[in-house]
């Protein structure tokens, strides 16, 4: 693992590397709810390990899916709340202040030197990383595994009821081949839901559409992955998938 260029005792590294053999990568955005000790988002702190925080159950996912494969991975480090990583540095939610009606007031209160220095630290590094492994060993898909909470706190009303969702923007190659493999083993699956990858696909737009690299971003519902045996399981019902989409050319 490779930290950050600007030393700190309190800065993490913004990633966590897996090495493996070429093939495959797997990237996890939002596999951490670790908020470094000094930054202050204002909130309490239980609210970072609700959905807004990170995105439960991706990292144990992801991990069993690169044991598998025997694949290289990338995981994220730092809650979403600090930074998210899966947006554009000029994105408005870059640094939220606010998530699913929860108001994050040390993320407001930053100035532009706080906002410059946090991008540096964590946002630019990892994606730095991301290139570079892509650059290290060209991979022949690249995985984005994430979560999505079953109902947001500002639409009680509003249930997501896809057990997964393929995501995808231009580039529809293994969504395709992904979505129609997963309906035809029982699994209810949502085509860009819960929602749209043609709005939100950061991290695959520059690392897998701008290199014309297929890719395969996954959202699992959280409530079926927050414990071992529900991670294991969606990691055996995704693995055969992956491998189809795998031999796409």
């Amino acid at each position: 693992m490779t930290s950050p260029d600007r030393a700190s005792p309190y800065r993490a590294s913004p990633y966590r590397e897996r090495v493996g053999g070429p093939g495959a990568l797997i990237v996890v955005d939002h596999a951490s709810a670790h908020v470094p000790p000094d930054v202050d988002l204002g909130i309490d702190p239980a609210l970072v390990q609700r959905h807004i925080g990170w995105d439960i159950g991706a990292e144990a996912v992801a991990d069993l899916l690169a044991d598998r494969l025997g694949c290289r991975a990338l995981f994220g480090t730092v809650s979403r709340l600090v930074i998210d990583l899966h947006r554009e540095e000029d994105h408005p939610a870059l640094i939220p202040v606010a998530s699913d009606g929860h108001a994050i007031p040390g993320n407001a209160a930053l100035d532009a030197a706080a906002r410059a220095a946090r991008i540096a630290d964590y946002h630019r590094p990892y994606h730095a990383r991301l290139a570079a492994m892509i650059d290290e060993a060209r991979p022949d898909l690249i995985v984005a595994v994430h979560s999505f909470t079953p109902r947001l706190e500002t639409a009680p009303d509003g249930a997501r009821p896809w057990q997964v969702g393929i995501l995808y923007n231009q580039d529809e190659r293994a969504a395709r081949v992904a979505i129609d493999a997963l309906r035809a083993m029982g699994i209810v699956t949502g085509d860009n839901e819960p929602y749209s990858g043609r709005l939100l696909n950061a991290t695959m737009n520059r690392h897998a559409e701008a290199r014309g690299i297929p890719y395969l971003a996954i959202e699992v519902r959280q409530d079926l992955i927050d414990d071992a045996a529900g991670a294991r399981t969606w990691a055996e019902r995704l693995l055969p998938v992956i491998r189809q989409c795998r031999a796409i050319k």
